[in-house]
């Protein structure tokens, strides 16, 4: 039996709970905490304020608007 693979921003989790050292859970958190950003707001709040890349902090504000 095949496991389904993991598409879209959320194949980049493992990864970035790796690099960053906190759940994503962690992040939805601040996300959420932000308020009503845009997505490009967002993603340069990770990028700034955490030293985000730009294609982590894309897949996790993608995958949180997408929740909301």
């Amino acid at each position: 039996m095949a496991t389904e693979q993991v598409k879209g921003p959320a194949s980049y989790f493992p990864s970035i709970e790796k690099k960053y050292g906190q759940p994503i859970e962690h992040w939805m958190k601040l996300l959420k905490q932000a308020g009503p950003l845009k997505h490009m707001a967002l993603v340069s709040k990770l990028k700034t304020e955490h030293e985000m890349g730009h294609g982590h902090a894309n897949a996790l504000v993608a995958y949180f608007l997408a929740k909301q």
